[in-house]
Parts: C-alpha cells; sequence; structure tokens
C-alpha cells in the first residue's frame, strides 16, 4: 500500500529520511552570494563547476571569516525547508586552499584584534618550575612523541595530564575546547601545551577556528602552543600567553635543562669554594697582620718598661752605699762631740775613734 502524507508531513518525513541517512556530510566547494541576515544568519551557496546547493548557518556558529570567491569544506545535514527548498544546514565550516586560508585568516585576525583579544599585557609568563603540565594532542601523531620525549630527557618526573584529540579536520576544533575545558574545570594543572607537528596549510587550519582561539584565550591556566613547524603562524599562536616554534621547542620552554642545571650547579660550587678559599685567605692574612701589630704594641710597652726599669736601676744603683764607699767616702755613726767615740766605715774597714776636737767649716 502506498504511503499518503500531508505536505508537512512528507517534508517531516523526508527530513528525517535525510537526516538519518547523510547526517554530517562534508561536502568542498566555492563560496558564492554570501549574505548575512539581521545579524543571525548566514546564507551562502557552495558550488563547483557543474551545480550549486544553499547554506545556511547561525551567525554565532560560523567560526570562520570567509566570502565570495572562498574555496571551503564544510560539514551539514540536507535539509527541506517548509517551503520545499532544498538547503544544507552547516554545521562546521574550515577553509581549503593555502590562499583561502590566508584570507581567512586575515579577516578573522582583523576582526579578534580589534577586540583586543591578542593583547600582549594579557599574556601570562609560565615558569619552569612547574611540576604539572596538561598536554593537548593526538596522542598517535609524531609531535606529541617527539614533546614527551624531550619533557622526560631535560627534566622528567613531571605529571603530565594528557587530553587525546585530532589536531586537524572539521571536528578537531570542538575536541581542543571541549578538552581545554576540562583542564580548567579540574584545575589540576599549572599550564596547557597544545602541540601538533608539522602539516599543510589544510592540517593546521582548524587552529583558526574563532570559537578555539576564544576559548585558548579565556583560558584560566595559561596556554603554550607549539603547532607546526617554525614558519607556521595560527590565530590560536597569538591568542596563546606563549608561543613555541614546535612541539619540541614547546618542551624545551616549559622545562629546564637537568644536564645545563647540573653543570650550572658544579660551576656554582666552583665559584663559592674559590670565594670561600680567597675569603679564608683575607682573614687569615688580617690575624697576621693584625698579630703583627698587637706584638709590635706589646714589644713597645715592654721595651718602654725595660728602659724606665732600667733608668730606676741606675738611679738605685747610684744611691747604694756600698757604691758610695768604693769611691772613698766613708759613713760616720755616733755622738759627735769631744771626747765621744764615733764609728767610722770605709768600703774595707770598720774604725772606733775618739773625738779630740770640733770645729766649725767656713
Amino acid at each position: 500500500m502506498e504511503n499518503k502524507f500531508s505536505v508537512s508531513e512528507f517534508i517531516v518525513y523526508l527530513n528525517q529520511t535525510l537526516e538519518s541517512a547523510y547526517s554530517g556530510c562534508i561536502i568542498e566547494g566555492e563560496v558564492s552570494s554570501f549574505k548575512v541576515s539581521q545579524d543571525k544568519w548566514v546564507f551562502f551557496d557552495l558550488k563547483d563547476e557543474e551545480g550549486s546547493i544553499s547554506c545556511f548557518i547561525p551567525v554565532w556558529q560560523l567560526r570562520t571569516s570567509i566570502e565570495d570567491g572562498m574555496k571551503i569544506i564544510i560539514r551539514g545535514t540536507p535539509k527541506v525547508t517548509p517551503w520545499g527548498k532544498f538547503s544544507v544546514t552547516v554545521q562546521a565550516v574550515m577553509p581549503v586552499g593555502k590562499g583561502n586560508i590566508k584570507k581567512s585568516f586575515e579577516l578573522l585576525k582583523k576582526k579578534l584584534e580589534k577586540e583586543g583579544l591578542f593583547n600582549e599585557e594579557k599574556k601570562r609568563p609560565i615558569s619552569k618550575d612547574i611540576t604539572k603540565i596538561g598536554v593537548i594532542s593526538s596522542t598517535q601523531a609524531a609531535g606529541y612523541a617527539d614533546f614527551i620525549k624531550i619533557i622526560n630527557e631535560r627534566w622528567g618526573g613531571l605529571e603530565i595530564s594528557v587530553c587525546h584529540t585530532q589536531v586537524q579536520g572539521l571536528v578537531a576544533p570542538d575536541q581542543i575546547i571541549r578538552a581545554l575545558n576540562y583542564l580548567n574545570e579540574r584545575s589540576e594543572v599549572e599550564a596547557i601545551a597544545i602541540i601538533r607537528g608539522g602539516g599543510s596549510a589544510d592540517d593546521l587550519a582548524c587552529f583558526n577556528d574563532e570559537k578555539l582561539v576564544r576559548a585558548i584565550a579565556a583560558s584560566k591556566i595559561p596556554v603554550i602552543t607549539g603547532i607546526g613547524h617554525e614558519v607556521d603562524e595560527s590565530l590560536s599562536d597569538l591568542a596563546a600567553d606563549v608561543v613555541a616554534s614546535t612541539p619540541s621547542n614547546a618542551a624545551q620552554m616549559l622545562t629546564r635543562d637537568k644536564k645545563a642545571e647540573i653543570r650550572n650547579l658544579h660551576d656554582n660550587i666552583a665559584r663559592i669554594y674559590t670565594q670561600i678559599n680567597s675569603r679564608v685567605d683575607l682573614i687569615s692574612n688580617d690575624i697576621k697582620l693584625r698579630t703583627l701589630s698587637i706584638s709590635s704594641r706589646i714589644l713597645s710597652v715592654i721595651e718602654t718598661q725595660e728602659g724606665i726599669i732600667n733608668s730606676v736601676k741606675s738611679v738605685l744603683k747610684s744611691l747604694n752605699p756600698e757604691n758610695i764607699l768604693k769611691q772613698g767616702y766613708a759613713i760616720l755613726t755616733g755622738e759627735i762631740k769631744v771626747g765621744g767615740e764615733i764609728g767610722i766605715t770605709t768600703s774595707d774597714e770598720s774604725i772606733i775613734a775618739e773625738v779630740k776636737s770640733i770645729k766649725k767649716r767656713d
């Protein structure tokens, strides 16, 4: 029996069939008839040499800048509108080809620069003394392997929380955003590294996604990017706090070099040892000088005292009665009166004599 539908029922049935069969189709083509309606809706046609389809996406969901003539790739679901028009409801857009990617990059960069999203004063430094790092990358990529290898070689012992995501294609931005939100909500890491090895402009285009760029700029935890090669630049790099040229360079910027640290430690020990020896020699010489100075002062005092003692001895020697007697003098004792006896002492003799007379000297 044939199915019978009303017009609206048929449209609903058709859309259910289309969504079931063709949900998330990937379509590549050139943009034409691009327009924005009421700052809410974006309409454009996607065409190639032989065909054209209408596309629709809400303004808030358009996360890269596009314009007529650009070649893009979209992910979307075909749909029939209530008024019978066929279109594709777009979930994601990404430019294709180096020139188109560059043009989209410049358009979105100009917009975000006006908002101050890339201002240098917003950038936060990342210390090399961190112990917990969050990593967002494809764990199957060579860039991730290089990052981990260098981290372990340079320092080791760091706690690394890894969020595995796609790092190219239309699904990559949303996966990276979810990983960023997850690490920020847990707040267990001190820095977040978003890394991806080298690739073509198409491979790296996902890092110019507006929503991803805004998520990086809004991260509570400082973000370092190591995306592509040294010559590559993405809007994610401009939004990050620190930019490394490659995943390997990101590992170097996040860690100290233990070999260099050991060399510096040895150099510091040698310098301190030299300084200590120099200080000891200086103190030793100072002590010697002080000792010599004290000795000199002591000797001077001793010599002065010896001089005083010798002077006193000389005086005492000159006053010694024995020395006076040796010079021919004599000592008289007794009462001096006529008829009295007196004692006379010389250096050699003791004499008793009688006083015969006393006469005063003139």
